[in-house]
């Protein structure tokens, strides 16, 4: 696909500040024809330095909640005043995914991009942890690393020269990530499919020069690359739910 909204955050200094596979590129293909109404408020779970959630403020309209455990809400702050966003607009909190800050029934969407297979491969977390604070019909939108076919039986040599087995154990498959989420009583899925864009945001990534990107070079160089993928997940929150 054609990433236009994205372009314009193609820049050395705004590229700095991704921490994995280019994420705005990820969100732009998650949300082509999503169904999150405008004006919505949105949580951005786990945010990270906060550019995806200015991504969902200035080109979706979003009232935007960048939630991230690790990084500084006052950092945050600074940069989404330097992009121009009002303060009512983007609100940087500091907030665990397991135990999050909010009202319950607070959000209309909630979007996490390369974060949620970090904490939600707990099958009880969706109706536990997450779906409290979305409101009923609310949609949940993920984009996630993943596997085209697990393989923790028998990790590939290339895989292992970046990653050790406990941090490839966050990378599963379709098929892992469908009986995950679909052991929710609280959701239903509306799709889950591989994406486009895994070559691309991966080659933006390894770019950069910072220690986390050459460290995976090592095993994308060796031909790591064609046993992954990224996976998106669209939820909607059940009217019937709890």
């Amino acid at each position: 696909m054609k990433y236009r909204r994205s372009e314009k955050y193609n820049t050395p200094e705004l590229q700095a500040k991704i921490m994995g596979p280019n994420p705005v590129k990820l969100e732009e293909e998650l949300l082509d024809g999503h169904q999150i109404p405008q004006g919505s408020v949105v949580c951005d779970l786990g945010s990270g330095q906060g550019l995806t959630s200015v991504f969902l403020a200035k080109e979706y309209g979003f009232t935007v909640y960048a939630a991230d455990l690790w990084s500084d809400p006052e950092e945050n702050r600074r940069f989404f005043d330097e992009m121009g966003l009002n303060r009512d607009q983007i609100i940087p909190v500091k907030a665990d995914a397991t135990d999050l800050p909010f009202e319950k029934d607070f959000f209309d969407a909630v979007v996490s991009t390369d974060s949620y297979n970090y904490f939600g491969r707990d099958e009880h977390y969706l109706d536990d942890k997450l779906l409290p604070f979305v409101k009923k019909g609310g949609y949940i939108y993920i984009a996630i690393p993943g596997m085209k076919k697990d393989c923790h039986d028998h990790l590939p040599e290339e895989l292992l020269l970046s990653w050790t087995p406990e941090q490839l154990d966050y990378m599963h498959d379709i098929d892992y990530w469908t009986k995950t989420v679909g052991k929710s009583k609280s959701a239903e899925i509306v799709r889950i499919r591989e994406m486009e864009s895994n070559e691309e945001v991966w080659a933006d990534w390894l770019r950069q020069d910072n220690e986390y990107a050459v460290g995976d070079r090592k095993a994308m160089e060796a031909g790591g690359g064609k046993y992954l993928n990224f996976i998106s997940i669209v939820l909607r929150k059940k009217d019937t739910a709890k």
